[in-house]
């Protein structure tokens, strides 16, 4: 399989997760990429299943996806510092807990642990399961998918949960977007994103007794006007002794893609500071 990888910049290794969604891609972190750049030497990847190169018809499971990000870790980079965008901070999250100092220090980017279905539903059902092994079927399942990956549900998605300026993803980055979800076998990860297949997690306890074994100062950032369901576990994690959280004043879910320079600032100046750089007072 072909992956999208992104360089950029010059200094100690960074690490850069994409969130895993329908319009997700390492391009979304691209503006962000190139500030870090100024400090970091730093690299996107795509996950596998994702990003804009064709995708081959799998059962995406969690478990690939935790293997991919052992591989990355392996064979890709060796991060000092680690940034996970949405559904990554799961992964990110589980591979730090369980091999303490593989990611680096590590930052959260408004992070979930559960697909837009079952946050919706607030729980998981079969259906979802069966939606997502629907969407496979060569004819009808194509058609499934593409209604809801049309324009006008993009736009409605991106206004209600994704940016704050409904104007910011139109023209050019509208055509963007599209071209991620027309990939050839686009369907097969992102709708079982969409219906929670890919949730490493299946209860926020889970997700927070993860989160409480990393060692470490874990860095937090989300956008004051995140949606209220997603905010609230992100509140939730901001609890722990263990998370160092910065609430930018503006943002919704893509925040670090619409406001790269708040974004960038807030994690240069957390991962400068003698807390989270692990440095001795």
């Amino acid at each position: 399989m072909q992956l999208g990888v992104t360089r950029c910049g010059s200094g100690p290794p960074l690490l850069l997760l994409p969130a895993l969604s329908s319009i997700s891609t390492r391009r979304e972190m691209r503006a962000l990429q190139s500030r870090l750049g100024a400090h970091f030497s730093t690299t996107s990847i795509d996950w596998p299943g994702f990003g804009d190169l064709p995708r081959p018809k799998v059962d995406w499971r969690p478990a690939l996806y935790a293997e991919f990000l052992q591989f990355v870790l392996a064979s890709v980079t060796t991060p000092d510092v680690t940034v996970a965008a949405g559904h990554a901070a799961g992964y990110a999250l589980a591979q730090a807990a369980d091999r303490p100092g593989s990611l680096g220090r590590l930052g959260l980017l408004a992070p979930t642990w559960r697909g837009p279905l079952p946050t919706m539903a607030g729980k998981r059902v079969p259906l979802f399961g069966r939606l997502a092994k629907a969407v496979d079927l060569p004819v009808a399942g194509a058609a499934f998918y593409r209604l809801n990956v049309n324009r006008p549900v993009i736009g409605m998605m991106a206004r209600g949960h994704v940016y704050v300026d409904p104007a910011w993803l139109t023209g050019e980055r509208m055509a963007d977007k599209r071209r991620v979800t027309e990939a050839r076998g686009a369907r097969h990860a992102s709708f079982r994103f969409v219906t929670g297949e890919l949730d490493l997690f299946t209860t926020r306890d889970d997700y927070l007794a993860a989160a409480r074994r990393v060692p470490g100062k874990i860095l937090l950032l989300y956008g004051e006007a995140t949606p209220r369901k997603s905010k609230a576990e992100m509140a939730a994690l901001a609890t722990l002794d263990n998370v160092s959280t910065t609430v930018l004043t503006r943002g919704k879910l893509s925040f670090y893609e619409e406001f790269p320079d708040d974004t960038a600032k807030a994690l240069l100046s957390a991962l400068a500071s003698r807390e989270l750089s692990g440095k001795a007072d």
